[in-house]
């Protein structure tokens, strides 16, 4: 086919170039700019890459344009597809179509811990021999990139059978709940479950996020319980039975069989897990964890990425990968010995002058208790900085004030930045002041970013571990920090 792409250079768009182009389409994408590394890898798959929005970007014999989610309906390219009458369709719809269809999807959904639970997933199938494919939102460090194809062939019949047998591998996706484009306002993952009789979908957690999409908890809740009613009769839940909503919603609407997971000492409630994990204390950086499935002890797990939620984040992908897709248990767990985490989930940058910096993607209040959390326990004598971006809408605004500053429990100082974003209303931001008050001493304001780089390479001692926390490029901090520290000497 020949297909054009209007915001390709986006991380989940720019995949879905790169596997059109696999898949050997004619493909093309436009974009405000093509910055590193979405440019470069768009290029190397030989995606022509077009900057700007023009009409005649759009090739008018094109057989599909996909409009990503940042695009407005009134942008010039999306006006002039739909005037010619070409065939459009979202991101989701364009991967169910050319890339789940016929096949069995792993569908990983929920507030947090969606990436690198995906990641997980891809990783134990890859190394079990499957061949899957998998289109993940982030890049994990394991894997050659962050959406392969897989295998797609059907094995010929056996001489004498009528029927063939289809040996296609199955599909592991991301399930994002944000809405998939203008004119179809509801979340990706409906089209990424539902695709066959026996698809598997993971449900992490469901905590009111997105509110520029999802205004209320109801209407958040709404899309999880409609996804809880796609999954059909025939497949898997893999759901967390600490989370009481997820639970709730199960119980409800499920029609799938559901298998709970948890940890040991977890709450949940009158449901009993199917999966659970008992920690054990760090080793050497690795998290040991016992398997236990059906209350029968499995084995011991021990798992390069630290932290409870990454131990929860592992059992769900063990639970989903084994119960729901039959890959062999024992395997999966010496597999996740050498899962090496996702770019930008607790990813260490360095240690220059003797400081650890790690970069981390979490901004909702849960995920920044988790991680630092899950570095304290890594690092445990150490004085742990925490440097904070409020970048997404959710985040920029004042819907978890109160539930920020027990989410920066675990460190010994706070930093925080300015707003990422300035076009919330000065009545709905997150009042920076009042949460470094109630923080205490340890916690400040910074002015700018650079003043951010200018006083931590100033106040950040051999020994201290600083841990950056955005959902964007935090107007370059990570590397700016790691060079000015690094020049101070005595670092990689």
């Amino acid at each position: 086919m020949r297909v054009h792409l209007i915001g390709v250079a986006g991380t989940g768009m720019g995949q879905l170039a790169s596997l059109l182009r696999q898949a050997g389409h004619d493909v093309s994408g436009s974009d405000v700019s093509f910055d590193p590394p979405m440019g470069p890898a768009l290029e190397r798959a030989g995606v022509t890459c077009v900057p700007g929005w023009r009409e005649d970007n759009v090739p008018e014999g094109a057989d599909l344009v996909v409009v990503g989610n940042a695009i407005r309906r009134d942008n010039v390219e999306a006006v002039r597809a739909e005037a010619l009458g070409l065939r459009r369709a979202s991101m989701s719809a364009t991967l169910r179509e050319q890339f789940l269809a016929g096949r069995r999807a792993l569908a990983v959904c929920g507030t947090h811990g969606k990436t690198t639970t995906s990641s997980m997933c891809a990783w134990l199938l890859h190394r079990g021999g499957v061949e899957p494919g998998w289109f993940i939102g982030g890049v994990p460090k394991g894997l050659a990139t962050g959406a392969a194809i897989g295998r797609t062939k059907r094995k010929l019949a056996i001489a004498g059978e009528p029927k063939t047998a289809d040996d296609r591998a199955p599909f592991v996706v991301e399930g994002d709940e944000y809405d998939a484009v203008y004119w179809h306002k509801k979340p990706k993952f409906f089209d990424y479950v539902g695709v066959s009789e026996a698809d598997v979908a993971i449900v992490t957690s469901i905590e009111h996020d997105h509110i520029d999409i999802y205004p209320t908890p109801e209407v958040y809740d709404a899309q999880f319980a409609e996804l809880f009613e796609r999954v059909p009769a025939g497949g898997l839940v893999v759901c967390d039975a600490r989370d009481a909503k997820v639970r709730e919603l199960a119980a409800r609407h499920a029609k799938a069989r559901v298998a709970f997971y948890a940890l040991d000492g977890d709450d949940t409630g009158d449901v009993t897990p199917t999966w659970s994990a008992a920690l054990a204390p760090v080793e050497r950086g690795m998290q040991p964890f016992d398997l236990f499935g059906g209350g029968v002890f499995c084995g011991r797990v021990s798992l390069p990425v630290p932290g409870a939620h990454n131990v929860r984040n592992a059992v769900a992908a063990l639970a989903a990968c084994s119960e729901g897709l039959g890959l062999d248990l024992t395997d999966a767990m010496k597999a996740l010995g050498s899962f090496e985490g996702v770019a930008r989930r607790q990813e260490l940058l360095g240690e220059p002058s003797g400081v650890p910096v790690y970069l981390d993607f979490a901004h909702h209040p849960t995920a920044v208790g988790e991680t630092l959390r899950a570095l304290r326990r890594k690092h445990a004598g150490a004085r742990l900085w925490a440097v904070f971006e409020p970048r997404s809408a959710t985040a920029c605004r004042a819907l978890h004030q109160a539930e920020y500053p027990a989410a920066f429990e675990a460190a010994d100082r706070v930093v925080l930045a300015p707003l990422g974003r300035t076009n919330i209303p000065e009545a709905e931001r997150l009042d920076l002041p009042r949460l470094a008050r109630e923080l205490g001493e340890r916690a400040t304001v910074a002015p700018s970013t650079d003043a951010i780089v200018t006083s931590l390479s100033a106040d950040a001692r051999e020994g201290d571990v600083i841990v950056l926390m955005s959902n964007g490029a935090f107007d370059g901090v990570p590397a700016r920090l790691v060079s000015s520290l690094s020049a101070r000497g005595g670092g990689a």
